[in-house]
């Protein structure tokens, strides 16, 4: 009997050190996985300390049906002071990226910028192109529902088994942009800043179903109603989900909207041209066109020549922080 207790104990002494060798050698460590879960049984399955701040979290999820992955950047501060609860700072990806949830973290210099803030950086997955959305499938299944899979399973496990508190702010690139903006109006008071990056915040704007029809086959996704049907015929499920269509439930939210206009611009090679960046600067410009029209403030920045590329939204993250701070409290 004493020799299993003390087994028992060294078995816990060996868990807890390991994010601490992870530290000391630089080697990603599995560690103990969270006990707590979402209200829904999402849970960690594994968890992953690639330094002592960032740590990649596998998430059993019923709003997906599978597993999903989330990566957290936590505060220089975390491990210090235990009892403290921290503001969340979501940045999401957009379609079609190898890197997926690691993306903010490998193409960007967000660990460096956020290491003097006392915020959490949640960065999860959207699948190769989840849309940031409850795909319809003809009413036939309700997975993936990638927006509860974030605002419900992943949020509750971050604030319940990570110290997240309750003052958050979103930030998204691309189709990450929708879904910055989408999440601000469908769960409103949520996020007290949401900003959109080369994003498309009108759906249904003249072309932008085709784009995103381009966009799903070129995930793999053929059958592309699957996602919220066809525009005309399923318009009022597009409609739905439309932040363009929403401009009401967005105020009192601070909104940051940039975009390029495709051109070769100063953080490109030289003869640089995109066909993305102009199409999202036009249903940007409906969308701030219609905030001002409608007396809803945001700060916008159309800054001209610029690619659909990650050096632009680093970049932005950087100008869009005087926004996206006072959410976090900092």
């Amino acid at each position: 009997m004493r020799t299993d207790r003390a087994g028992r104990h060294r078995r816990r002494w060996v868990l807890l050190v390991l994010p601490v060798v992870a530290m000391v050698t630089g080697t990603a460590v599995a560690a103990p996985v969270s006990a707590v879960s979402a209200d829904d049984g999402a849970k960690v399955v594994t968890e992953t300390w690639i330094d002592d701040r960032t740590v990649d979290l596998e998430i059993d999820s019923p709003a997906l049906g599978k597993t999903g992955m989330v990566r957290l950047i936590v505060p220089a501060r975390w491990r210090a002071e235990p009892a403290r609860t921290w503001p969340t700072l979501w940045l999401l990806h957009g379609c079609c990226e190898p890197a997926d949830y690691q993306s903010w973290d490998r193409f960007t210099d967000v660990k460096a910028f956020i290491a003097d803030k006392d915020a959490i950086v949640v960065m999860p997955s959207d699948g190769e192109a989840g849309m940031y959305t409850k795909w319809w499938n003809f009413g036939l299944k309700s997975t993936p529902d990638w927006d509860k899979f974030h605002t419900e399973e992943v949020r509750q496990i971050v604030e319940r088994g990570y110290r997240g508190g309750t003052r958050r702010a979103v930030a998204g690139v691309s189709i990450g942009g929708y879904g910055a903006l989408a999440y601000a109006f469908l769960h409103k008071g949520m996020f007290g800043a949401a900003a959109s990056y080369s994003g498309i915040p009108n759906t249904l704007f003249p072309g932008t179903p085709e784009v995103i029809q381009g966009i799903l086959v070129r995930a793999g996704h053929y059958n592309f109603f699957d996602l919220w049907g066809d525009e005309k015929a399923s318009w009022p499920i597009w409609w739905s989900r439309n932040p363009y269509n929403h401009i009401d439930d967005l105020r009192g939210t601070a909104l940051y909207i940039s975009c390029g206009d495709g051109r070769t611009g100063p953080l490109d090679q030289p003869g640089q041209w995109d066909p993305l960046e102009p199409a999202a600067l036009l249903t940007s410009r409906s969308f701030t066109d219609k905030l001002k029209l409608m007396g809803v403030p945001a700060t916008v920045d159309y800054y001209g020549a610029g690619t659909h590329s990650w050096p632009y939204w680093e970049r932005a993250l950087h100008n869009s922080w005087p926004v996206l701070a006072p959410a976090l409290g900092l």
